[in-house]
């Protein structure tokens, strides 16, 4: 009786455990999920991103494929188009009031960029050594709080302050240098530089708070160990806080500098584009050309250029950044 139930029990188990990988059984079917498995994971993956694309196809690479299109031709917007090949692009780089709004844009990266960056850095490693956790986040506040605001509505406050008798030359009266005095965005020698002055007031937060969560990611004891061997706040700067926000500075970059290259509400909002053709920047040309002279073809040709220039500038600084990161 006890050799049959032992062989029983033996019986049960063998049927019960599972067959190894190579043997006869169930796991070759098993295996062959796997790939099915995984093929069905990226397939549901890409039902997730495909809204996402569409939406980028039909918003973003469609327009651009048509202004591309529309760069060709001479077309008013409304009556048959002309095709006469790269004409509108030799417009572009012979006519000087074209490539003038290009380099006036160039000229702004000053304002827009390095000015936001080079003291964004310095008031962002101040603010890190505020004792204070409430004084540090009230200044980060007050110094973020300007991105906040559109553009259009920056450029129309500070139209006001900038006038004859706006707060700037009150201020100026106020502290013995009325002479200096004068309608900011009226006079043509001034104009550009006070709409660089906007621009550099709604960067400058976007880059402190960006640097300053950077320099939280540096490790503190790097700079004990740097105050020990004597290192000042300048030297401290150049050697650990400089290399340890390349990332946060390649993204200052990259946002300042495709804000000023395509900056329109705030020069629109606050000159249109003049006086004259001072302030004249290729956002603002681009809307003159296609909706007040209705010259849809040369408008498209600017905006393509435009375009290419900013992926020029963007790319290497991209290239550059990432490049020593690695």
């Amino acid at each position: 009786m006890q050799c049959n139930q032992q062989s029983v029990v033996n019986t049960i188990m063998n049927n019960h455990q599972p067959a190894r990988a190579g043997e006869s059984g169930d796991a070759a079917p098993a295996v062959e999920r796997k790939p099915k498995r995984k093929m069905s994971l990226e397939l549901v993956s890409l039902l997730f991103l495909l809204p996402a694309f569409l939406f980028y196809a039909v918003f973003e690479l469609w327009p651009i494929i048509q202004t591309i299109w529309y760069s060709f031709y001479k077309w008013n917007g409304i009556d048959e188009s002309t095709f006469i090949g790269i004409r509108n692009y030799a417009t572009v780089f012979t006519d000087p009031e074209l490539y003038g709004s290009i380099l006036r844009s160039f000229y702004l990266i000053i304002f827009f960029s390095i000015v936001p960056i080079v003291l964004g850095l310095i008031t962002a490693v101040l603010i890190k050594d505020i004792k204070s956790k409430a004084g540090r986040s009230f200044s980060q506040v007050c110094l973020f709080l300007p991105r906040v605001i559109p553009g259009a509505a920056a450029g129309v406050a500070w139209t006001w302050m900038l006038a004859d008798k706006g707060t700037v030359n009150q201020i100026l009266h106020a502290i013995g240098l009325g002479g200096a005095a004068r309608v900011w965005l009226g006079d043509q020698s001034t104009a550009l530089n006070a709409v660089g002055v906007i621009g550099f007031w709604l960067q400058l937060g976007f880059c402190v708070v960006l640097l300053l969560s950077g320099i939280g990611g540096i490790d503190q004891s790097l700079y004990e160990a740097a105050s020990l061997d004597g290192a000042g706040w300048w030297r401290q700067l150049f050697t650990i806080t400089i290399p340890g926000l390349r990332g946060q500075i390649g993204v200052c970059l990259t946002m300042t500098i495709v804000s000023a290259l395509a900056s329109f509400d705030v020069v629109y909002m606050s000159t249109q584009g003049g006086p004259g053709t001072s302030t004249m920047v290729p956002g603002v040309q681009v809307y003159r050309l296609a909706f007040t002279q209705q010259n849809v073809g040369l408008a498209s040709a600017l905006a393509v250029t435009l375009m290419v220039l900013v992926l020029l500038v963007v790319g290497p600084v991209q290239r550059l950044i990432n490049g020593k990161d690695q």
